[in-house]
């Protein structure tokens, strides 16, 4: 019995052991569209972490064992208005329930617009999304994962950079490139939790739009990062939640891109609950919301 015991208790710390959790600079030297003024990062943890001022991007990797691995990997955007990420709440927390399910978990620690260090402040969250997708499937056999199965995910604001990355992914400025450049930073597929979708006035997010365009955008620019108006027939399929009650970021967002998607034949799961408000995340307590994530679990399953 003993015996026993011994070996059981060998195995699981073997799988504890193959879970592990990497850390990588998106880029190598100082970032592009940025200059080294030492500036430094804060993170302030008030129930949840949020961070600001992000000088050095990153990703945090979590894998699962090996032996649960789908080949599936998920790019998590936290949300925050571009001025903060709520990391763990909207970034960590879900990585690490991902790799209960066999997916790999990437948070990306992506630049903020409203950092003084950057000289295109509005291209820059964008550019580090690319690079994210771009790391995943660079690094893909090295961390087992499918580069066809390589999707996004963001809340919030960072639900904007998602479909942003989804529908711009080819979108290039003026810098140097190494050999990783070369990879697609087209996602699989989109996971869009409350997401900032649109920029016009009836439907903005004020904040996020202020935070990334500025105050007196013109409507060029204000079209550009509307999501809903850059929707082609190669983006990636697309799962939408949000809340009826969402008094922070109007339900019409999601209702916006989704006739998008549907417009232009792109498979698209939409799923509305009552209640929920803004920012629920895992959506615990919060009624009919707290189901959510079992619905998202069936349609990683049913993704081609």
């Amino acid at each position: 019995m003993q015996k026993s015991l011994l070996i059981l208790s060998f195995v699981m710390c073997s799988m504890l052991t193959n879970a592990q959790e990497i850390v990588l600079p998106l880029w190598e030297g100082t970032p592009p569209l940025q200059k080294d003024m030492g500036l430094e990062e804060k993170a302030i943890e008030e129930g949840i972490i949020r961070i600001e001022n992000v000088q050095i991007p990153q990703i945090e990797v979590f894998l699962p064992s090996k032996q649960m691995r789908t080949g599936q990997a998920v790019v998590i955007f936290p949300g925050g208005g571009y001025h903060i990420l709520a990391y763990d709440w909207e970034g960590r927390d879900f990585a690490k329930w991902l790799n209960t399910q066999g997916i790999v978990g990437i948070v990306v620690k992506y630049r903020l617009p409203d950092s003084k260090s950057l000289t295109d402040a509005k291209e820059v969250p964008l550019l580090d999304a690319q690079r994210a997708v771009r790391l995943a499937r660079h690094h893909a056999e090295e961390w087992m994962i499918d580069p066809g199965k390589v999707g996004v995910m963001g809340f919030s604001a960072g639900g904007h950079l998602a479909s942003t990355v989804s529908t711009q992914y080819a979108h290039e400025v003026a810098r140097q490139k190494d050999a990783i450049d070369a990879l697609s930073a087209r996602p699989d597929f989109s996971i869009l939790v409350y997401p900032v979708i649109s920029f016009r006035d009836a439907s903005a997010h004020s904040g996020s739009r202020k935070n990334l365009i500025g105050d007196n955008a013109d409507q060029e620019l204000i079209d550009r990062f509307s999501g809903e108006l850059n929707v082609t027939a190669q983006t990636p399929p697309t799962f939408l939640v949000h809340a009826q009650d969402d008094s922070g970021v109007p339900i019409e967002n999601s209702f916006l891109y989704y006739k998008a998607l549907h417009a232009h034949q792109v498979p698209a799961s939409l799923h509305i609950y009552p209640k929920g408000g803004h920012g629920f995340g895992f959506g615990l307590g919060k009624g009919p919301v707290d189901g959510w994530r079992n619905v998202l679990l069936d349609w990683l399953v049913d993704l081609k």
